[in-house]
């Protein structure tokens, strides 16, 4: 029996209104379960492990069904406060091949990608990056992606954490569309901070106008030798690029040995994705702070159905959860909930979180009793010397100034921590509804509409 929790004594907290949800989230506590990870040949190592290992990671996790470095300084080194001190003044590499690349290339390409994405693709221009969302039929987030359009006939979908290139297939497996949609061997680095672009100059040498490059930009180049994309963006809210290996499985080792070379002089780190710096940013993560049963509005992504705000949908024909999606937003005009837990920032008390957070920690009402929300994705802020989160509360109907629903900033809320960051897991820390973003990203449009 684990000296941290008694498992005996484990219950599940059914208080939280999921009643809109066919699977609810699992808020048992389990606290960090002491397992190791297996490591086997099911699960795909990605060109880049290896490396990865090389630069001293310890730990990982699977996204994407690839193994994914979690963690490279251990905690008795500082921990992930190390690495974040790197991202926020230096330059940072993470491996994030497990971004399979989803290549979608015909004289339908642009037909297919605009009926299976929320926003409109014909005015994603070549060489050119996106965020988007893709939606189910009821209206789900499938996947934020961001959709590169490489030509006028090819996009790459760069998926976060779920099956969407089965998905895609299946769309289409009736052939209506004139395109192919399969997986490629192109696997991303990001490269992250505010010596990003002074490595990229030294990396690229004149290949770029890295001056002009524009935010969600694309530029073809040679890394290394080796062919790859690069777009200007990134999973961190601080300056930054991603680049695209082609042929990743054979000429891993040549682009990323480049970028270390490169990158000596600006003091380069190697760290796993800046889960603490994303989310002092507000961007969210697939599988943690929404899945394919929240929609778009509960989880602060409602422009990207709405693009001009205030009601006016985009003018597409037709588009893979349309109906649904104009639906609950009608509802939402007319002062309905169509839903009913609305993902909020918070500043809250307690002992400085510092590393990722094992359950969906509860939290319940000013004045106590029964929890009725959870934090999805919470970390220490060491500029405000607060923990911060984002989390679900009940939706109380509040929209902003363009229509989107948004928890009522100042709403007072308890949380309740494990003990290692509270004096007590007995006694919940204070929490208040606060703005996000927590931190102001270099890229003030990341999560913003770009136009064209």
């Amino acid at each position: 029996m684990s000296k941290e929790f008694d498992y005996t004594k484990l219950k599940h907290v059914t208080s939280v209104d999921q009643s809109d949800r066919e699977v609810p989230y699992n808020l048992r506590q389990s606290g960090p379960t002491k397992v190791e990870m297996l490591i086997s040949t099911r699960v795909r190592k990605s060109p880049y492990w290896h490396l990865s290992m090389q630069a001293g990671c310890w730990r990982a996790t699977v996204y994407n069904r690839i193994y994914h470095p979690r963690g490279y300084v251990k905690p008795e080194d500082g921990g992930a406060m190390v690495e974040y001190d790197a991202i926020v003044n230096h330059v940072t590499m993470w491996n994030v091949a497990v971004e399979r690349q989803i290549r979608v290339k015909g004289p339908d390409a642009e037909k297919f990608t605009d009926y299976v994405i929320t926003r409109d693709a014909t005015k994603i221009s070549p060489m050119r990056a996106r965020y988007v969302i893709l939606c189910n039929a009821y209206g789900g987030v499938l996947n934020d992606p961001i959709l590169l359009r490489i030509s006028k006939d090819e996009f790459w979908f760069s998926l976060s954490d779920s099956d969407i290139g089965m998905y895609l297939q299946g769309v289409n497996a009736d052939g209506r569309f004139n395109c192919t949609i399969e997986e490629i061997d192109a696997c991303p680095v990001q490269i992250q901070g505010p010596k990003s672009k002074a490595l990229m100059k030294d990396l690229c040498g004149d290949q770029v106008d890295f001056d002009n490059m524009p935010f969600y930009g694309l530029a073809e180049v040679k890394v290394g030798g080796r062919s790859c994309v690069i777009s200007q963006s990134g999973f961190s809210g601080e300056a930054g690029y991603e680049i695209y290996l082609r042929n990743a499985t054979l000429y891993a080792e040549d682009m990323w040995n480049a970028v270390l070379e490169a990158g000596k002089k600006h003091n380069l780190m190697v760290i796993a994705p800046a889960h603490h710096r994303r989310i002092q940013a507000g961007i969210l993560s697939w599988g943690q702070d929404m899945d394919q049963q929240h929609n778009p509005f509960q989880c602060n992504l409602g422009y990207q159905v709405s693009l001009s705000g205030k009601g006016e949908w985009n003018k597409k024909a037709d588009y893979v959860g349309k109906t649904a999606l104009e639906k609950m937003g009608k509802e939402l005009k007319d002062g309905k909930k169509p839903y009913k837990l609305q993902l909020v920032g918070m500043e809250l008390g307690g002992k400085p979180i510092d590393d990722y957070a094992p359950d969906f920690w509860l939290i319940s009402n000013e004045g106590g009793g029964d929890p009725v929300g959870f934090i999805t994705s919470p970390w220490w802020h060491p500029e405000k010397k607060t923990n911060i989160a984002m989390g679900y509360v009940p939706f109380d109907g509040t929209l902003n100034q363009n229509g989107f629903p948004k928890g009522k900033v100042g709403t007072k809320y308890k949380v309740h921590l494990p003990e290692k960051y509270s004096d007590s897991s007995e006694t919940p820390v204070d929490a208040v509804v606060v703005d996000i973003p927590f931190k102001e990203s270099f890229n003030a449009n990341t999560r913003e509409v770009v136009k064209g």
